[in-house]
């Protein structure tokens, strides 16, 4: 009996994605990434903004901010995993090599946009507003500030307002889950409560 030719083609493609993460791991062994000012940058920016949130977080609503921030956290790694995939964008130099993202993804994109929400839940501000221009802040300023560092690298058509339009879909889809189990809590369907 003969295989099915698309699982065929799968297994090669499954091989070939592991050939490029093993290529990913090689460079990073290689040049002994762990050793560099990038590298070391790269953990910065990973470990600062977490104590950061431990000690500014509104323990009162730690739950609330939480959720809203990993909403964040787990739509940016989606949107980071789709753009690295496709060739968009990467990051030269990586905390850990199989996950070239981590120090935005759970970081200091997640931190930032928690601290919003709480700046603005605490003193009745508008979060769109704010937080379009801290996306702006990432996409515009921060964002050229890596490149220029050699820490994020762009291909393609991809350019920085490209980089805004993603940011702004993640604060506005992380915003409208966290309505919706707000909502949720306040009106528990029916179905729940058996």
């Amino acid at each position: 009996m003969s295989e099915d030719p698309r699982i065929i083609q799968f297994d090669q493609a499954v091989r070939l994605r592991k050939e490029s993460t093993d290529a990913i791991i090689d460079y990073w062994n290689d040049h002994s990434l762990y050793l560099s000012l990038e590298y070391w940058m790269m953990v910065g920016i990973l470990v600062v903004p977490l104590i950061f949130l431990v000690f500014k977080i509104d323990k009162s609503k730690i739950f609330l901010i939480g959720f809203f921030g990993y909403s964040v956290h787990i739509i940016f790694a989606y949107f980071d995993i789709f753009g690295i995939n496709n060739g968009l964008w990467n990051y030269p130099f990586q905390v850990i090599p199989a996950l070239p993202s981590l120090s935005l993804d759970s970081s200091i994109v997640p931190v930032s946009f928690m601290l919003i929400y709480q700046w603005t839940l605490n003193h009745d501000k508008n979060f769109y507003l704010y937080s379009i221009i801290v996306a702006g802040i990432f996409s515009f300023i921060f964002k050229p500030l890596l490149v220029a560092l050699g820490l994020f690298r762009m291909y393609g058509v991809i350019n920085y307002f490209y980089l805004f339009v993603c940011y702004v879909v993640v604060i506005l889809a992380a915003k409208l889950i966290t309505n919706i189990f707000l909502w949720l809590q306040k009106r528990p369907l029916k179905i729940f409560n058996h």
